[in-house]
C-alpha cells in the first residue's frame, strides 16, 4: 500500500528539482530523503525517478503519483478544516426533542435565530407529544429536549437542567358561565363542574393538575376527553364543561369562551431545555439555549389573559 506521507515528499522532490532541495525545504536531511524515496519505489513496484544530466526527473509513474498526491493533499487539507469546524462547533448535527406547546411557542423563533447564527448546524427535529423527551436525552439519541418537569422527577446525572420558564394553568370557561365575571377563581370553585380534558392522562402535565386539585380538596369530573388543546376549548364553547389548560396551551383563545386567572393554588408547570452532557459544551446549544430564554422573555411580557 502506497504511503500519503512518502508521495508528498516525492512530489516535494520533483517540485524543487533536487532531493538536496527538497530536504532542505522540508527540514531533512538528503539521505533521509532518499530513503523515503527508496521505500516508496518498493511500495509501487516501479521506478519513480530517473537521472537527467546532473539532476533527476520523474518517470511517468513518478509523474502520476506526484499528482495524485497533490489531490490527496487537497483532501486531507479539507479533512482537516472540516474537522477543525466540528470541533469548534460550526458544523454537524444537533437533535432536538420538544412537546407540541413548545413547538408551537417557543421553538420556532429560537430555531430561526439558530439557524441564522450557525447555518452548518444540521437539525433533527422531533416532535414527542403524547409522552416525554427526556428518556431520548438520557439515552443519548437526543442532544437537547423542552420538558416538564413534575415535582420528584430525577433525571440521570449526565443530563444538565435549564429552567426556561413556569407556565402557569388557567381555566377556560364557556362565555357567560357563572364564573366568567370573576378575574381570578379559586382552584376549588371548579370543584363540581363538569370538566373537559385536555391532554395525555398519565403525563407531567396532568400529573401537576391532579396534584392541585386534590391539594384544593376534590378530584376533577372528567366529562369529555380530548387529549388537544384547542379541541378541548371547542367542547367547551359548546357548554360542554370547563378546562384548565397551561397558559402557552391557551393560545389565542378560541371563540366562545374566556380565560381566567387560578389560585389556591395555581397549577404550574415547569418547562427546562433537558441538555445531554456530551452536548452541554456545543456553541450551537448554548446558543439555542440563549435564544429560548429570549423568546420566553418576549412571550411572558407580551401575554395578556382574556
Amino acid at each position: 500500500m502506497l504511503d500519503a506521507r512518502r508521495m508528498q515528499v516525492l512530489r516535494a522532490v520533483i517540485t524543487s528539482g533536487s532531493v538536496t532541495a527538497a530536504a532542505r525545504n522540508l527540514g531533512y536531511t538528503p539521505s533521509a530523503i532518499s530513503q523515503q524515496l527508496s521505500t516508496l519505489e518498493r511500495e509501487a513496484g516501479v521506478a519513480l525517478l530517473e537521472r537527467a544530466g546532473r539532476g533527476i526527473r520523474p518517470t511517468a509513474a513518478g509523474t502520476l503519483l506526484a499528482e495524485h498526491a497533490e489531490l490527496v493533499g487537497a483532501q486531507l487539507s479539507k479533512a482537516e478544516a472540516a474537522l477543525n469546524d466540528l470541533k469548534a462547533g460550526r458544523t454537524g448535527t444537533l437533535s432536538i426533542r420538544y412537546f407540541s406547546t413548545a413547538g408551537a411557542s417557543l421553538m420556532p423563533r429560537a430555531v430561526a435565530a439558530m439557524r441564522r447564527e450557525h447555518p452548518g448546524i444540521g437539525l433533527d427535529l422531533k416532535l414527542i407529544d403524547p409522552g416525554d423527551p427526556m428518556p431520548e436525552v438520557e439515552s443519548g439519541e437526543a442532544d437537547l429536549a423542552i420538558v416538564v418537569l413534575h415535582k420528584g422527577a430525577t433525571p440521570a446525572r449526565d443530563v444538565e437542567l435549564v429552567h426556561l420558564l413556569d407556565d402557569p394553568h388557567r381555566v377556560v370557561l364557556p362565555k357567560g358561565h357563572r364564573l366568567a365575571r370573576k378575574r381570578v377563581i379559586d382552584l376549588g370553585e371548579l370543584a363540581d363542574e363538569p370538566w373537559v380534558g385536555n391532554e395525555y392522562p398519565r403525563g407531567a402535565c396532568s400529573a401537576i393538575l391532579f396534584d392541585a386539585c386534590a391539594a384544593a380538596g376534590f378530584t376533577p369530573d372528567m366529562a369529555v376527553e380530548s387529549e388537544d388543546y384547542q379541541t378541548a376549548q371547542g367542547f367547551v364553547a359548546a357548554g360542554l364543561g370547563i378546562s384548565v389548560i397551561p397558559e402557552l396551551g391557551v393560545g389565542g383563545p378560541y371563540p366562545g369562551v374566556v380565560v381566567r386567572k387560578l389560585r389556591r393554588p395555581e397549577p404550574i408547570r415547569s418547562i427546562y431545555a433537558a441538555v445531554a452532557a456530551r452536548a452541554r459544551n456545543r456553541p450551537a446549544v448554548r446558543y439555542l439555549i440563549d435564544s429560548l430564554r429570549e423568546v420566553v422573555s418576549g412571550a411572558v411580557t407580551g401575554k395578556a389573559t382574556a
